[in-house]
């Protein structure tokens, strides 16, 4: 109990102290989360419909060779991007293409380091984001690119208007997943020297060696973020797939069946307890005697 009483204390220490710097921390992780993640998204897209754009024995041999050629660098790029730790890719990205361009290409400043920074999560969440598009686009019923085409859709249209809508429904949950994992995973750019949520904690604790107070207000600061977005993206999914039930117009006759209505007074063409059934029936037994 004493030391639950402590670790309140030196947390609120901390926070009293330090407020600010964690702020300007979880602002900075929020920033560079959202705007890589949409970014990322972006690539993804683009090299996921390249992925599926369809090729046939048919097709002229140099549109053939380009889309392999094409595959082949989108496959590249997703397996070195998606099989290496994003903290690597920092590295590589930050003080590598310096190395190899002599100075020529360099991140120079806060704004170098923020564009680093930018540029290394979202390569990062396009690998991810390529095969999630590729796999929501194969996961549309075929029929629908067969009727597409059956009425006349070039391939454009039949993605623009016919597959991409059900597709980025499909992929809503798994761009969410990237979302929250940018936000945690933006913790390793204090390697190039980005002050995100978790390098103002290593900022803070060189202050005052309280390392385990301030991973505590840490732990609570990247759930609450997470939960947060997790809560944004179930609601969005919910807009997105509309009313979950729907009702049948009960004043339209036509989707009655024939003893609906009990009645007497009431009903459709089609029940037998209706006047218009009634009145029908008379008129051809009317009929009926009359030719006789």
């Amino acid at each position: 109990m004493d030391k639950l009483v402590k670790l309140t204390e030196d947390i609120q220490i901390l926070w009293t102290n330090y407020s600010d710097q964690y702020l300007i921390g979880i602002r900075n992780t929020l920033i560079l989360a959202v705007v890589a993640t949409l970014v990322g998204c972006l690539i993804g897209f683009v090299c996921g419909i390249l992925n599926t754009i369809p090729c046939t024995k048919q097709d002229h041999p140099v549109k053939r060779f380009f889309l392999k050629l094409i595959r082949a660098i989108v496959r590249i790029y997703v397996e070195v991007f998606r099989g290496t730790p994003m903290v690597l890719q920092a590295v590589f990205i930050f003080y590598g293409l310096p190395y190899f361009t002599d100075g020529a290409v360099s991140f120079k400043g806060m704004s170098g380091i923020w564009m680093a920074a930018m540029i290394v999560v979202s390569i990062n969440t396009g690998a991810y984001m390529a095969e999630s598009v590729r796999g929501g686009i194969n996961s549309v019923d075929p029929g629908q690119t067969e009727g597409a085409k059956a009425i006349g859709m070039t391939h454009v249209q039949t993605m623009t208007n016919v597959i991409m809508p059900q597709a980025i429904r499909n992929i809503i949950p798994q761009i969410g997943n990237n979302f929250i994992i940018n936000i945690k995973d933006t913790s390793v750019m204090f390697v190039i020297g980005f002050v995100e949520f978790f390098g103002a904690h290593r900022n803070i604790v060189g202050v005052n060696l309280k390392y385990f107070p301030s991973a505590v207000i840490e732990m609570a600061g990247y759930l609450t973020l997470t939960l947060a977005a997790s809560f944004l993206l179930r609601w969005l999914e919910k807009k997105m797939d509309g009313s979950d039930h729907y009702e049948l117009v009960q004043e339209d006759p036509l989707v009655m069946t024939a003893g609906t209505y009990s009645h007497p007074n009431r009903g459709s063409c089609l029940d037998e307890q209706s006047r218009e059934f009634r009145n029908t029936g008379k008129r051809k037994t009317g009929r009926k005697e009359g030719e006789r």
